[in-house]
Order: C-alpha cells, then sequence, then structure tokens
C-alpha cells in the first residue's frame, strides 16, 4: 500500500507540475505580445506629434534603436526607413497596417517568419498631412520561446521532482504506519486468543480512537463555526424547512431586532416586510433569491438558498448583507453623473449653438470677434470643469503622488490674495490679510486651490462695498486658516450640502457669476487629504467665514 500510495502522489505531482508549466508558457507569450504592441503604440503617440512638426528631419536624428520606424506617403511610398534604403523599397500602399491606419487613425498587423521562427509586430499612425508613421519590432514564436526557456525549465523540473519524491516518501511512509499499529480500545492485544487476532484488535482498538478524535474535531468545528459566524458583519440563518430558525449570529440579531430571542421561532414572525416574506417562499420552493429588502431603517441584500438532502428540502440558509452604505454611494454616483452631464451639456450646446451660426454665415465680420470671445469663455469654463472634476477624483482616489512640502500659509493666502484684486476691484470688495506667519506641510498646488476657491466664493458672493478678511492663527495644537466675508451669507438648512458637488445655493445668482460648483467640494476634500478640518459658519444677509484647521503635526 505505502508504494501505491507514493507511486499515486508523485504522478498527481509531476503532473500538476508540467500542466503549469504548460499554462505559464501559454500564458507568457500573448502577455509579451501585447505587452509589446502597448509599448509600440505609447512610442507611436510619442513620436507622431514630433514628425509632424518637424518631418524627416526629426527621424534622421534619432539614435538607432531596436525598433525599425518607416515613414510613408499617402500613396505607400516609402519616405524614410531606419533599417533600409527607402529608394529600394516596394510600395506599402497594400499593407494590412497602412491600409488601416488610413481608414481608421491606427492600425497593426503581425507577420511571422517560419525560416527566422520571429514574429514581426507593426503599428502604424496616420498623420495630419496624411503620411503614416510605421514602428515595427521583432517577437520569438511561442515554440522558439519554449526552446530557449527549456534548460531551466528541465532545471525547475529535476528539482521539483526530488523534492516530490522526497515529500512522498515522508507522506506515504505517515500514512501507512498508523494502519499497522491498530489495536482494540478494551480488549488488549495480549488477551487475544490467537496470534493472527492481533492485527484486528489493533485496527479495532484504533478505530475507536479515530471516533473519540473525530467527536473531538466536529465539536472544535462547531465552536469554530460558531466563532466564525457571530463575528461575520452579515447576518446569517438556518432554518429548516418550515422557516423555524435552528441557528443564527450576533448580525441577524442587530439587523433583525427581534423583541424576543430567535431560537425555535418561526422567521415569518419576525418581519412583515413583503419582499422579505416573498424572498423566503422563494427558497421554501427551490429557487435561489437574491433581493434588496428594507429592514429597520436600513437597506438589506438577502441571499436565500434552499438545502436539500436526497431531493427533499431540509432546511433554508439566509444570508443579510448591509448594503445601505453602497446604495447611499451608488446615488451619490447617480447624482454626480447627472450633474457633470448637466454642467457638461451647458457650455457645448453653448459653443455648438454660436458655431453653428457662424457656420451659416449669419455673423457680421464685425462681430465675429465678438461671439468668438464667447464661444473662448465656454471653453475655458468647460476646461475649468474638467481640471475639477480631475482633481476632486484624484483625490477621492488619494491619487496624489505629490510630496507635501513646508509651505508658509500666510504667504500662500497673500499670493491668492493679488490674483483676484482685479476682481475684487470690479465687485468693489475690500480685500484683507491678517495674523501671523505659520509654516505647514502641504501640496503647494492642491493648498493653493483650496485658498483661491475660499477667497474667490467670498469676492463673488459679496456685496458691494463688502470685504473679505484672510486670517491665519496658529496656536499650541493647530495652524487655522480663517476666510470671512461680509457677503449674501447661507441659510442654515444648506450648511450641510455646501461642500457636495455642484450644490449651489442660489442656482441663479451663480449662473449670473459663474463657477463649476466643484470650489467647496475640492476644499472639502483638500482639507481631508492634509489630514484637517473645515468649519461653516455664516448667516444670511451678514457674512459667511470657513475655518481649515491643519493639525499641529502637519505644521513645521
Amino acid at each position: 500500500m505505502s508504494k501505491r500510495i507514493f507511486k499515486a502522489m508523485m504522478a498527481v505531482t509531476l503532473t500538476t507540475l508540467l500542466v503549469c508549466m504548460a499554462l505559464f508558457i501559454a500564458i507568457l507569450f500573448p502577455y509579451f505580445e501585447t505587452q509589446l504592441s502597448n509599448e509600440l503604440r505609447n512610442e507611436l503617440e510619442y513620436l507622431a506629434p514630433n514628425v509632424e512638426r518637424d518631418g524627416l528631419s526629426y527621424l534622421e536624428r534619432l539614435p538607432d534603436g531596436q525598433n525599425r520606424l518607416t515613414l510613408i506617403d499617402a500613396d505607400g511610398t516609402v519616405l524614410f526607413d531606419s533599417d533600409a534604403d527607402p529608394a529600394k523599397m516596394e510600395n506599402h500602399s497594400d499593407r494590412p497596417e497602412v491600409i488601416q491606419a488610413i481608414a481608421t487613425g491606427f492600425g497593426e498587423s503581425s507577420r511571422y517568419s517560419e525560416t527566422l521562427a520571429k514574429k514581426t509586430i507593426n503599428s502604424a499612425a496616420l498623420l495630419e498631412n496624411g503620411q503614416i508613421l510605421r514602428i515595427s519590432s521583432t517577437q520569438y514564436s511561442s515554440m522558439a520561446l519554449l526552446v530557449s526557456l527549456t534548460p531551466s525549465l528541465l532545471l525547475v523540473l529535476i528539482f521539483a521532482a526530488l523534492v516530490a519524491v522526497s515529500i512522498a516518501y515522508k507522506l506515504s511512509q505517515r500514512l501507512t504506519r498508523p494502519l499497522n499499529e491498530i489495536d482494540l480500545k478494551h480488549p488488549q492485544v495480549n488477551q487475544a486468543p490467537y496470534d493472527e487476532l492481533k492485527p484486528l484488535l489493533r485496527r479495532l482498538h484504533h478505530q475507536n480512537r479515530q471516533i473519540r478524535e473525530q467527536i473531538q474535531q466536529l465539536q472544535a468545528q462547531k465552536r469554530q463555526f460558531t466563532a466564525i459566524t457571530d463575528n461575520m458583519r452579515e447576518g446569517f440563518l438556518v432554518l429548516d424547512a418550515d422557516g423555524m430558525v435552528l441557528s443564527y449570529n450576533s448580525s441577524a440579531t442587530r439587523l433583525l431586532q427581534p423583541e424576543k430571542p430567535l431560537d425555535g421561532r418561526n422567521i415569518g414572525e419576525l418581519t412583515d416586510e413583503p419582499d422579505f416574506l416573498e424572498g423566503l417562499r422563494g427558497a421554501q420552493e427551490g429557487e435561489h433569491v437574491e433581493c434588496l429588502v428594507p429592514l429597520h431603517g436600513r437597506i438589506c441584500q438577502l441571499f436565500a438558498n434552499p438545502v436539500y438532502q436526497e431531493s427533499t428540502l431540509t432546511g433554508i440558509v439566509l444570508v443579510l448583507l448591509d448594503v445601505t452604505e453602497q446604495q447611499e454611494r451608488e446615488g451619490l454616483r447617480r447624482e454626480f453623473s447627472a450633474n457633470v452631464s448637466h454642467e457638461l451639456k451647458t457650455p457645448l450646446t453653448s459653443i455648438a449653438g454660436i458655431a453653428e451660426i457662424m457656420k451659416s454665415g449669419m455673423i457680421a465680420s464685425a462681430d465675429i470677434p465678438h461671439f468668438a470671445g464667447k464661444i473662448y469663455d465656454e471653453s475655458q469654463r468647460l476646461i475649468q470643469l474638467v481640471r475639477d472634476i480631475i482633481r476632486i477624483s484624484q483625490l477621492d482616489e488619494n491619487n496624489i503622488h505629490d510630496t507635501p512640502v513646508p509651505v508658509e500659509l500666510k504667504e500662500c493666502a497673500s499670493r491668492t490674495l493679488s490674483l483676484l484684486e482685479s476682481a475684487a476691484d470690479a465687485a468693489d470688495v475690500t480685500l484683507h490679510l491678517e495674523g501671523e506667519e505659520a509654516v505647514i506641510q502641504a501640496v503647494p498646488a492642491i493648498l493653493d486651490e483650496m485658498v483661491y476657491n475660499l477667497c474667490e466664493n467670498a469676492v463673488k458672493y459679496n456685496r458691494p462695498g463688502g470685504s473679505v478678511t484672510v486670517t491665519v492663527r496658529p496656536d499650541a495644537s493647530h495652524v487655522t486658516l480663517e476666510v470671512a466675508d461680509t457677503g449674501i451669507g447661507i441659510a442654515p438648512e444648506h450648511h450641510s450640502r455646501v461642500f457636495e458637488r455642484f450644490y449651489r445655493v442660489d442656482k441663479s445668482h451663480s449662473k449670473e457669476i459663474g463657477g463649476t460648483g466643484l470650489g467647496l467640494s475640492i476644499v472639502k476634500h483638500g482639507a481631508a487629504f492634509h489630514h484637517a478640518q473645515v468649519e461653516l459658519e455664516s448667516v444670511p444677509d451678514k457674512g459667511t467665514t470657513i475655518r481649515i484647521i491643519f493639525p499641529r503635526s502637519a505644521a513645521l
């Protein structure tokens, strides 16, 4: 038996190893080919603008590299080739990558050489002047790759086989040794009436011992299962075929909030929610149910699965997953998408309308600069909107790669107020800077944008003759940046939402003064990035004060 176990383990081990190696080669070659194709595309994207600008002179200045560069005229004539004389090369108008590039702007093809056992990957891009820039590189075939890796693979296979032989031998000995030590539980081996019964007595004794151990293992597994389910965030219930509760965890109690313990109660007594009861009935009818159900102000995802034994329903397993926050986030994402679509549509519609009028020739020559200025203003608004969206996305995903550096906060505020002087003069708003110098650790680009958005809003939503006061106030544990204005203020019911994306208190006024509706959202996300707190105080018709409180750990 030991030999049979040994041979079986060796066969399984070696077969698995060979299959893994084959899969490794099968996966590795397409991966290399995809990587090469992506590298060629990226190099094309880098070279194309330079070739469009400088033409052949740019290609001639390039140093020799591994990849082959070819510049092809619109009629297929080769104008430049890094590896061959273009005058001696045939017309390339029939090359697949050239045809595809002319048709779609980008083309790819591959050609295999059986003689060299190599595949040539070609990528071509259509330039603005109608010429085609092609880049080519060679790659070994999968068989050639396999041949090149054969020595290494053989060494790995031999080493793995030796290790497998050693492990299989030891395991087979360990598995078979207890079989030769079996005895009875109660009768002693030396009490056997015949020597021939001693092996049987040994086996029976060992079998009894295994039964005891298995019982102990089952009890340990039961305790482990109970510990695991009680620490699950998901509610877990096991019911019998009639819906009576057999087992449950603490999360199920938290989500269902029963007035009495769940033991032995029918699940239908715990809630009258129609979707929950409908899901339970579906499971009792043999269906695998998945649905959303409201439970005590929360939204839960219900999974109900029937349990069968010999084609007979013996029970039901229920899992309740609290997805309230997920649903809220999904709602916010949908709202954000709708707001983005609306905000993008407005400037695009304006640009399209003006362009259509200009196209029809209905605008006098003297009015063209005026309409061109409108197109420019709308395009700048569109660009700023996209920049703000990208900035918020970066802050949301913590995708900021800039390293925080020491920044003097009062100097940053002074620089911002200087940028807003003309806008403040136009709005008849006075700017003031107060406080002390304080240096904090921050990403300058994000900090500048936060301070600018706060000060710009303070100017925009002010009143003629009003003022904006920026104060930098350090103390023992924090550094506070305060922006206070004497503007129109914000009603209390809007305080909790003004930092949301695209939220505007007065949409008609916001439309008149412009902006993307993302300024305060960027402030909020930027503060979170710097581990700072944001405070808002505002009284309608009296003014608004916003504070960003940086922790002293971020200060120098």
